[in-house]
């Protein structure tokens, strides 16, 4: 590894922006949670794939790390350079290059924003609906296969991207799939490359899927006195086929977080946040059939919100629930961590993991995007007492089993990063080598955002 000869010629690239400076170092440093700081030697900036083919083909030569930043969201190291070497940040590449509004599709570079495109897009009628919570680029959401609140009928990344430029590790230009709705022409390397979290590729173009901006549109909020009957109505509300475009799930504690962050009254009671999305009288029909569902487990404190200003409000107290989780200990930090279970297993999932956390000393707070079987644990560290952060590890670790042990998967939208990657062999068995094996063929000397997700001789 000679990282300081490329950085040389880096910096003699034309055109490039190129910073070694310890505050641009920094700032590609931290992440969202516990994870210690980990600084690259340089920074990068590309206009254009053509600078991220030549960036690749000098730290290759090299042996330098490379590693890529979207808006820096990730929740398990994904995005951190564990290894130093090179930080390539798509911030500039953040733009919408065509719509095809009579095909339903975009053509966006990596770096542009979720809502921003929602922004751009709103003229057309159409909307790219994966909605993570957080306000993350569209690379980044690629690369660790996003979904979140909208997943349940809109699916993932994995559904909602029909094709992709990549920059493989020796600075060869790829592009996968087409925007026909369908293939049968080879390997999907359109999906190798989501979830890949970087380290197949840099991913420098994205064709997506468009859906239709709703006629109506209806968001409400209901309480219910145990987290039992709101995780069964949630099975129930699946299983009876209601199209739900959202069905959030939040217990006592996050309750209690939304209360104090943003003003509201919500009694502190495990609640469910849903949305629905169609015409006025699908809309109507879908509310009446959930309200009976809920009537039957115990609900109640229905309040509705139909104004835009209003659900806009509900689902940012939402998507700000991690800030809200931290506000409720003075000082801390958390690990955030996330599992996906059958949902037929969703409720047995939750209360194991409650009375889990609860025989513990640290607090807490479950959520998550119940309609795929998809919750978090938001486990509040004390800086001050380091072991508290093992402890939260350990709560993370049984997590990671009794979703295996209940047929699912150790993350269903985090990704692996550096946070699980111990738990892969568990969920892959043999199939994990199968993934080095693809890894050392498309990047042999290891370079891309090494350090993560493979076992640490094929990580690089």
């Amino acid at each position: 590894m000679h990282i300081t000869a490329a950085l040389e010629e880096l910096s003699q690239l034309p055109g490039l922006r190129f910073s070694v400076a310890h505050s641009d170092r920094d700032a590609h440093a931290q992440s969202e949670t516990y994870f210690a700081p980990c600084p690259p030697e340089a920074v990068t900036w590309p206009q254009n794939t053509q600078q991220v083919s030549d960036i690749l083909q000098i730290c290759h030569r090299h042996g330098c790390p490379v590693v890529a930043w979207g808006a820096g969201t990730s929740l398990e190291g994904n995005a951190l350079a564990r290894h130093g070497g090179v930080m390539l940040d798509f911030r500039d590449m953040d733009q919408v290059l065509a719509v095809h509004a009579e095909d339903m599709d975009v053509v966006v570079q990596p770096g542009i924003l979720r809502q921003a495109l929602n922004e751009e897009l709103r003229a057309t009628g159409l909307f790219f609906p994966v909605d993570p919570g957080a306000n993350a680029s569209l690379g980044g959401m690629a690369s660790t296969r996003a979904s979140g609140t909208t997943t349940v009928r809109y699916g993932s990344m994995a559904e909602n991207v029909k094709a992709l430029e990549v920059v493989l590790a020796d600075g060869r230009i790829i592009r996968t799939g087409s925007r026909a709705a369908k293939s049968a022409a080879g390997l999907d390397l359109t999906r190798l490359m989501l979830g890949a979290e970087g380290t197949l590729g840099l991913i420098t173009e994205l064709t997506l899927k468009l859906h239709g901006q709703p006629e109506a549109e209806a968001a409400a909020t209901c309480s219910f006195d145990a987290l039992e009957d709101a995780v069964n109505a949630v099975i129930t509300t699946i299983q009876s086929g209601i199209p739900m475009a959202r069905i959030e799930f939040v217990d006592a504690a996050t309750t209690r977080a939304f209360n104090a962050w943003a003003g509201v009254e919500l009694p502190e009671k495990p609640h469910l946040m849903v949305e629905f999305h169609g015409s006025d009288q699908a809309v109507a029909e879908q509310s009446q059939r959930f309200g009976d569902i809920v009537a039957d487990f115990n609900g109640a404190d229905f309040k509705w919100a139909v104004k835009t200003e209003e659900r806009s409000a509900l689902w940012a107290m939402r998507h700000n629930a991690y800030y809200a989780c931290l506000a409720l200990q003075k000082g801390a930090s958390a690990l955030v961590t996330d599992i996906c279970v059958p949902i037929s297993n969703l409720a047995q999932a939750v209360e194991e993991t409650q009375r889990d956390i609860a025989a513990s000393d640290l607090n807490g707070p479950i959520l998550g995007h119940v309609g795929d079987g998809n919750f978090h644990a938001i486990l509040l560290i004390d800086p001050e007492r380091p072991e508290t952060l093992q402890v939260a590890k350990a709560l993370a670790g049984r997590m990671a089993e009794r979703a295996l042990r209940l047929g699912g998967t150790i993350t269903g939208e985090h990704g692996i990063g550096m946070g699980k990657t111990g738990y892969m062999e568990a969920e892959h068995g043999a199939g994990w080598d199968v993934m080095g094996q693809i890894k050392k063929a498309l990047d042999p000397k290891g370079i891309l955002n090494p350090g993560k997700l493979y076992r640490e001789r094929d990580a690089g």
